[in-house]
């Protein structure tokens, strides 16, 4: 009998470690002979811990699991949920990327290429650079990182520079709020990253990788320097990388957790063991990069897609989504939602089905008043935007934008004032003091709003005018894009920003 426990962060933090030791412990005072594998999450964080039973006839999944539920889950009286895969929110999903998330064992590599693993990388060796670069490019993949840049023009920039050594530098640093889409594929199939950094090196010319890693994230980063080691030791990485002739090799670099470190200019400034701060563009990373060399820099979904694509070809994951967001997107739920978690799905999706049908609404059973997309720095999306479908021009024309795909659910009960001061309050603290309009332009922002809180009339024109400039004046998105939450909760819940001003009058 086979059981599956997360060992998952997010399972963790709910108990898993201690369910995983119930188990162990019950079975050894029964005599049962198990064998109990620790895998990635499947992404359904309010069923966690979720366990999962192999009796020889498919997974069947049990959650949320408490220690004292153990005795009754190995005596099979144990309420279950049934076949893991049929449960509506996990069997809605169009799993590429996650494909194996949770379903093996995240450090066995003969489990990884058993569930597909290593095709991309074994296709890709047998392919010129060019090639491997005009597969990405007709896949239609953009960086999941936020900005949406194509990932094949990006490769084929640095594949055509002229240099002694190129880098494939990842980056890790997830620090958008209600985002863990990159955590949770590093510490569920970390062999998947290595495979598309190996592939990005072999399209482009590249010999060296970095994954730039934030120290909140201690299990992913124990997990990713295991992956590490043991795919050096298996051939995957090295001076021959699957006897083919080609190098590659890559290490984990742990950041401090600095949210502008998450901007590319700055990683890179950080990974060289400097001051993490913005750099002006150009040049570009992609001609001077990392320690002055072209250097790809993509984020970690985009990385973990590109094997997928190189074992299915471009068209089939091309096939899948709207207008230029062609793929899936692992859209991560948070925030105050009855069904919180990852799913995974084609470009297209209206924002109000993934809200109110995929996530069932609020956990506490008020209205949805808002949804904030993107992050920190993504706008609010109101009840008359729902209709929006997931996708980078759609979001753009709605006002809004993607960018990391995480999505924070509010009631009726927020104070959408509030929110937006939260959001200069927030760049404040996180500017990397570079340049004047997000360095005092936040400041100023956290004082004209507590002004139109206080009840001045004209603090409001002055907050749309001071956005202007943050916008236009920015170096990097932090400053840019601050403006996007202030405005979007200005422009569409007025009544929140007049309540005080009705009281002073």
């Amino acid at each position: 009998m086979k059981i599956y426990v997360p060992m998952d962060s997010a399972a963790k933090a709910l108990g898993a470690d201690d369910v995983a030791a119930a188990i162990i412990a019950e079975a050894a005072s029964r005599g049962l002979e198990i064998e109990l594998i620790r895998n990635g999450t499947r992404g359904m964080i309010w069923l966690e811990p979720l366990v999962e039973i192999d009796r020889g006839a498919g997974r069947v999944g049990y959650g949320p699991v408490l220690p004292a539920d153990v005795p009754a889950l190995l005596d099979g009286t144990l309420k279950g949920l049934g076949r893991v895969e049929q449960i509506p929110f996990f069997a809605r999903q169009t799993r590429l990327t996650f494909a194996r998330c949770g379903v093996t064992d995240p450090l066995n590599l003969d489990d990884y290429q058993a569930h597909g693993g290593l095709a991309g990388l074994r296709r890709a060796a047998g392919l010129s650079s060019t090639e491997i670069v005009e597969e990405v490019t007709q896949s239609g993949l953009r960086g999941r990182g936020g900005a949406g840049f194509p990932t094949g023009i990006k490769w084929n920039t640095v594949r055509q520079a002229e240099a002694d050594q190129k880098y494939i530098v990842c980056n890790a640093d997830e620090g958008d709020s209600g985002t863990f889409a990159d955590r949770v594929i590093m510490e569920g199939d970390p062999f998947c990253l290595i495979e598309g950094m190996a592939i990005a090196g072999l399209g482009v010319g590249a010999t060296k990788g970095y994954i730039y890693l934030r120290s909140e994230y201690p299990d992913a980063i124990r997990v990713m320097q295991e992956a590490v080691r043991i795919a050096r030791a298996n051939g995957v990485l090295g001076a021959d990388v699957l006897g083919a002739g080609r190098a590659f090799d890559m290490e984990i670099r742990v950041g401090a957790g600095a949210y502008v470190c998450g901007e590319e200019t700055s990683l890179l400034n950080s990974l060289e063991g400097k001051r993490g701060v913005v750099r002006a563009k150009p040049p570009l990373p992609a001609l001077q990069g990392f320690l002055g060399k072209p250097t790809v820099v993509n984020n970690v979904i985009s990385l973990a897609t590109v094997p997928v694509i190189l074992e299915k070809g471009a068209q089939h994951y091309a096939d899948f989504g709207l207008g230029r967001s062609r793929g899936t997107i692992p859209v991560q739920i948070a925030g105050n939602v009855k069904h919180g978690g990852l799913f995974e799905t084609a470009f297209g999706m209206p924002l109000g089905e993934l809200v109110l049908d995929i996530a069932g609404g609020t956990a506490s059973g008020r209205p949805v008043k808002a949804v904030q997309v993107g992050g920190p720095l993504g706008a609010y999306m109101p009840l008359e935007r729902f209709d929006t479908p997931f996708g980078y021009e759609e979001f753009d024309g709605a006002g809004g934008l993607i960018g990391h795909a995480g999505m924070v659910v509010f009631d009726d009960s927020a104070d959408m004032l509030q929110m937006a001061r939260f959001a200069m309050e927030f760049c404040a603290v996180e500017s990397c003091g570079k340049c004047t309009p997000c360095r005092i332009g936040a400041v100023r922002g956290v004082e004209t709003i507590d002004r139109i809180a206080a009840g001045d009339p004209g603090a409001i024109p002055l907050l749309t005018d001071l956005c202007e400039t943050m916008t236009d004046g920015s170096l990097c998105a932090l400053g840019g894009f601050t403006p996007y939450p202030v405005m979007s909760a200005l422009t569409h819940f007025p009544e929140d920003f007049a309540t005080a001003k009705e009281a002073a009058e």
